[in-house]
């Protein structure tokens, strides 16, 4: 179960606040997965059971004091991953297409594209 005050947490400005001047510091992985999860949520078509598993993980992902520090370099944003895949798996069938597609455009936006070969995650 995930824990309230990390659903208490979750706001969108907050969320946006986390990502902008860090974006470029955070993995296109966890960017990507972080963007699904803020997409899905604002879906109409998501059920309320599911939002409230997206809530919790954006929630944990912006909460200022994680399990690992975020600032920790390699590893800081691990425990940030770990909660959002989980979420993901939990919550999977909402993740359609279009919330991939806008969240693409996004870390494209932020990064440009990824280069042929190169790995998303470089």
């Amino acid at each position: 179960m995930i824990d309230t005050r990390y659903k208490k947490a979750y706001s969108p400005a907050r969320f946006w606040q986390k990502l902008g001047p860090r974006a470029k510091g955070i993995s296109r992985f966890a960017l990507e997965k972080a963007l699904y999860l803020y997409y899905a949520v604002q879906d109409p078509n998501t059920p309320k059971w599911a939002r409230r598993v997206m809530y919790g993980a954006l929630g944990y992902f912006i909460f200022p004091l994680d399990a690992i520090p975020d600032l920790a370099p390699f590893i800081g944003y691990t425990d940030d991953i770990s909660v959002m895949i989980a979420a993901l798996a939990t919550v999977s069938f909402y993740i359609t297409p279009d919330i991939k597609a806008r969240a693409q455009q996004k870390i494209e936006h932020w990064f440009g594209r990824p280069h042929a070969g190169a790995s998303a995650d470089a």
